[in-house]
C-alpha cells in the first residue's frame, strides 16, 4: 500500500503587503493630526536699537507669579480671578480720576512677570483673565458681550466697524516682563 502525503495546507500571502498598504493609507488619510497653535501674541517689528518709552509707575499694573504659582497683584496676595478682574478694570478706565491708578486707558499698561518655576498653566490662567478684561471693555463700548465680540468676523464690513470702534484709543498693553531666575 502506498501512503499518500498531505500537501501541507497554505496561506497565500501575496495580497497581504496589498492589504497592509492600504490599511496604511486609509488610516492615513482619516486620521486628524492635532497641531498646537500655541498662544497667539503679536509682537513687535525687529529694531537694531530698541526705543524705550518712559512708563509713569502710576500707569503700571503690576502681576507676578512666583514658582509655587502663588500670584501678586500690586505687592498684595492675590484674592481671587473675580477680584483681579475688578481691579484691573477700574485701573484700565480710570481716566486720571483717582492718582493710585492710571492716567488714561491709552498709558495703562498691565505688567505681568513670573518666575522660571511658573507652571504654563498659571501664565495662561493669569493671561486669558487679563485679555478678558479688555475684551469686556471693547464689547461694552459697542453693545455686545466680550464673547461676541471675541468672535467678531472681521472679514464682515459691520463686525469690523465694531472692532475697530470697541478698540478705539484703548490698546491692549498687556506687557511680559522677564522671568526671573529661581534660587
Amino acid at each position: 500500500m502506498r501512503r499518500y502525503q498531505r500537501r501541507k495546507t497554505e496561506i497565500n500571502s501575496s495580497s497581504m503587503a496589498d492589504i497592509a498598504f492600504l490599511l496604511l493609507i486609509f488610516f492615513l488619510v482619516t486620521t486628524t493630526i492635532q497641531s498646537n497653535r500655541g498662544l497667539s501674541a503679536t509682537l513687535p517689528p525687529y529694531a537694531e536699537k530698541p526705543e524705550f518709552a518712559k512708563l509713569h509707575d502710576r500707569n503700571l499694573f503690576k502681576i507676578h507669579i512666583n514658582s509655587s504659582d502663588r500670584i501678586m497683584i500690586e505687592d498684595a496676595p492675590f484674592e481671587g480671578f473675580d477680584r483681579l478682574h475688578i481691579d484691573v478694570k477700574k485701573f484700565i478706565l480710570n481716566y486720571g480720576n483717582e492718582p493710585d491708578l492710571s492716567e488714561s486707558p491709552k498709558d495703562a499698561t498691565i505688567s505681568l512677570q513670573m518666575n522660571r518655576g511658573t507652571h504654563y498653566k498659571r501664565f495662561i490662567e493669569v493671561m486669558d483673565a487679563m485679555q478678558g478684561v479688555y475684551y469686556e471693555i471693547y464689547g461694552e463700548r459697542v453693545g455686545i458681550s466680550s464673547s461676541e465680540f471675541r468672535n467678531l468676523d472681521l472679514k464682515l464690513a459691520d463686525h469690523k466697524a465694531k472692532y475697530d470702534a470697541g478698540r478705539e484709543g484703548i490698546p491692549m498693553n498687556i506687557s511680559i516682563a522677564e522671568p526671573n531666575k529661581i534660587n
